[in-house]
């Protein structure tokens, strides 16, 4: 069985946390023996503007082509305009590309699976009709609740994919909903999950890990991990350092557009602290050297990250949206809402102070990711579906 990944985002080794979400799953179907290979087109800017443009600085030192964990991933570059998402999806664009990529390395998939509706959805949907190939979509989060509401092209897309792929999968129950409101069509929820033996507790202890990574050991450590934008809730998380007390710390683990602005913070450098992008295998690192984990996003799909914090048994504190609610289930009182500082500072006192995760929570939660966010079991059950959209 041969399956085409086509995606927006999968790591390099210039850009080791991008898409790690999607490597996860792709390893643990290639440890199954399905034949995946990746397709995720890079986009780059006209030439005029490149030079401006710190996104395209920045995917230049991307190859082409490589291979990563016994999987090839090819990276052809597409012309991406200003706003493309709202105004000019690049479907036509993407899809030349991929094409281009299946003739020259003499590719042929048995299907294709698209991760996101916009815009490898719509670029999947045109390369699949053009090989006859059945062809999958799985919606991530703001393929549902955010593009689509941007204009009436982006909703337009949207529809298009959902309504035109064989088959399409939801990674979070709340998209699954969403999904049949929007465009009236049935999806299978199937998160991707973690790999459980890659996130099980180190033989160091936390204070030797902060000392191994450079962290300060006199400190309460808050941790964010993820891409710096707002719409993650990161510059509510920085301003609540303003109401906790000095030994209280955060830590940003990850790159973005909000980096700068974050880093001009008056704490910089003394109780909040950016590490840049970080392989996955750090990231368990640092999620391990912390006392809390944040994620105070305005939108969620089912963030993986939350998934890997509690599988090392670290207290959360997450926004009540997406798949979150029902990962927390009983237990989901300890949600916050987003866009709210003075929630993230009660939050993160209850936790340090009141003993909010208590040990029963903590393997309730531990339980919960076990049973359905194991990213074997859920290879077994996408294996399968692949095996009946071939027939």
């Amino acid at each position: 069985m041969k399956v085409l990944w086509i995606t927006s985002a999968y790591p390099s080794d210039s850009q080791p946390g991008s898409g790690v979400f999607h490597e996860t799953q792709v390893q643990a179907l290639h440890r199954l023996g399905v034949d995946v290979t990746v397709i995720c087109p890079v986009p780059r800017s006209p030439a005029f503007i490149r030079p401006f443009r710190n996104v395209d600085k920045v995917n230049q030192d991307i190859p082409s082509k490589y291979e990563r964990k016994g999987v090839m991933v090819y990276r052809p570059y597409y012309l991406a305009l200003p706003g493309q998402l709202r105004w000019a999806q690049p479907d036509k664009r993407i899809a030349a590309v991929i094409m281009k990529t299946l003739i020259d390395y003499e590719l042929a998939p048995d299907l294709i699976h698209a991760h996101f509706a916009m815009p490898s959805g719509g670029a999947a949907r045109i390369v699949a009709a053009e090989k006859k190939l059945p062809w999958m979509l799985t919606l991530h989060g703001s393929d549902v609740n955010v593009y689509p509401f941007y204009s009436s092209f982006s909703k337009k897309a949207f529809l298009q994919s959902v309504r035109t792929a064989d088959s399409v999968v939801a990674v979070a129950g709340d998209l699954q909903r969403k999904t049949i409101e929007l465009a009236g069509r049935e999806s299978l929820v199937l998160p991707i999950g973690i790999d459980l033996s890659q996130f099980q507790q180190p033989d160091q202890t936390g204070q030797q890990m902060r000392r191994q990574l450079g962290l300060p050991e006199d400190k309460k450590i808050i941790t964010f991990v993820g891409r710096l934008t707002e719409a993650k809730g990161v510059f509510e998380l920085a301003r609540a350092l303003d109401f906790l007390s000095n030994e209280i710390a955060i830590l940003f683990v990850g790159d973005g557009p909000a980096k700068e602005k974050l880093s001009k913070n008056p704490e910089f450098n003394s109780r909040l602290f950016i590490t840049g992008q970080v392989d996955n295998m750090r990231v368990r690192d640092y999620l391990f050297a912390s006392d809390v984990f944040a994620l105070p996003s305005y939108t969620e799909g089912m963030p993986t990250v939350v998934l890997e914090a509690i599988a090392l048994k670290i207290p959360v504190i997450c926004t009540a949206v997406g798949g979150v609610p029902d990962l927390f289930g009983e237990h989901r009182d300890l949600l916050i809402e987003p866009k709210s500082v003075s929630s993230l500072v009660q939050r993160i006192q209850d936790i340090l102070n009141r003993n909010l995760y208590t040990p029963r929570i903590l393997r309730d939660l531990y339980e919960q990711v076990q049973k359905n966010y194991y990213s074997h079991t859920n290879a077994v059950q996408l294996k399968e579906n692949y095996r009946s959209l071939l027939n």
